[in-house]
């Protein structure tokens, strides 16, 4: 019977999320937990890839009590999934530089992963992506990561960081000059 082996598809994300959203607005934390659930993973390797493996979880649980708080201020112009990125792009970012008001925010050392202590590891083994992103310079990987992994326009980067136009096409020059030295 071909009707039997029909299954159900779950409605679209966008509708369930949109849902979801009025509901926890309104104070449903069922409701922001299938939110929570639905998004949790893209929040978290966007944090990975900005930050570190190590500082993602605590980031990404950030990301929700933020959202959790400011859930009111969502307005539903656009997709809650495109509000949430650019809510968790924003707090790395504010969280990022406090972990590291030491370092300078753009290194000028062309050289700098070369000096980078590197994984005990076979000369054979080959480096991956992640692992890579976390040795370039910390203004090197955020544009690389804004720009190539999440597709943000320079003009966005630009204005997200405070600084240039110029400075963050210099700095993805040099986070795809060194990635292709590493990874090579």
């Amino acid at each position: 019977n071909p009707t039997a082996l029909m299954v159900e598809r779950p409605a679209l994300t966008p509708i369930v999320d949109r849902n979801d959203v009025a509901l926890a607005a309104a104070g449903d934390a069922r409701a922001f937990a299938r939110l929570y659930a639905a998004h949790k993973d893209r929040v978290f390797s966007l944090a990975c890839r900005m930050v570190n493996h190590e500082r993602a979880a605590e980031l990404t649980q950030d990301v929700f009590v933020r959202a959790w708080q400011k859930l009111g201020t969502f307005r539903g112009e656009a997709q809650f999934s495109t509000w949430l990125h650019r809510l968790a792009v924003n707090l790395i970012l504010s969280r990022r530089s406090a972990f590291s008001t030491e370092r300078a925010r753009f290194l000028d050392a062309e050289d700098v992963i070369d000096v980078l202590p590197a994984r005990a590891s076979q000369r054979e083994t080959v480096m991956d992506l992640e692992t890579a992103l976390e040795r370039l310079p910390e203004g090197a990987r955020t544009v690389f990561v804004l720009h190539d992994m999440e597709g943000y326009r320079h003009e966005e980067i630009a204005t997200m960081l405070g600084v240039t136009v110029g400075t963050t096409k210099a700095q993805l020059h040099r986070a795809r000059m060194m990635l292709r030295r590493v990874l090579a």
